[in-house]
């Protein structure tokens, strides 16, 4: 959705011309056809990064509570600001871009504003928790034969572990030998 709508905006004022003096162009130029792809390139990454940072609070409260809804308020209320902070940083850098001369800078600092500035509000605050609240527990679920060969992750150290260890022993000392 969000590399979607930076494309159409790169397409609207590139191809169109609609606001192209506000960014500086005198007259429309095509879009270059690295841009597209290394637009997706980094917007993956950006996007990942605070979809991993959502879940991730929103599946600890979860193996918390058990109870999905609140899991996810709780989680986007804990991660809210974090994601805001850091697509505001990232739009304000990338628009930044638009300020310099080359019509190529201006394509990818104007695409990577607007596919965080997307990310950030409607992905990350309105369609993530809306789908996790009607998927329900469902968002949780993992087939057995996969849930069997992943290993067990527990960052928190909160989890029980099925499987007993022994506990580490100490090597017997050895006595060193000079060489001569």
């Amino acid at each position: 959705l969000s590399i979607g709508a930076a494309y159409g905006v790169l397409v609207m004022v590139f191809q169109w011309g609609w606001g192209k003096e506000l960014i500086g162009l005198e007259t429309t130029v095509p879009i270059v056809s690295f841009i597209p792809m290394f637009m997706f390139a980094v917007l993956f990454g950006l996007s990942m990064d605070y979809e991993v940072f959502l879940l991730s609070r929103v599946r600890e409260e979860y193996a918390a509570t058990g109870d999905n809804d609140r899991s996810v308020i709780t989680g986007l209320a804990g991660t809210a600001r974090v994601i805001t902070s850091a697509a505001l940083i990232m739009i304000s850098v990338f628009v930044a871009f638009v300020l310099g001369d080359d019509p190529i800078i201006k394509m990818m600092g104007l695409g990577l504003a607007v596919a965080i500035f997307v990310d950030a509000t409607i992905v990350r605050v309105v369609l993530v928790p809306a789908t996790m609240k009607l998927m329900g527990d469902a968002n949780w679920w993992l087939p057995g034969w996969l849930d069997r060969r992943l290993p067990v992750i527990d960052i928190d150290g909160g989890a029980a572990n099925d499987t007993e260890v022994e506990p580490a022993v100490s090597m017997p000392e050895r006595e060193l030998v000079a060489a001569r």
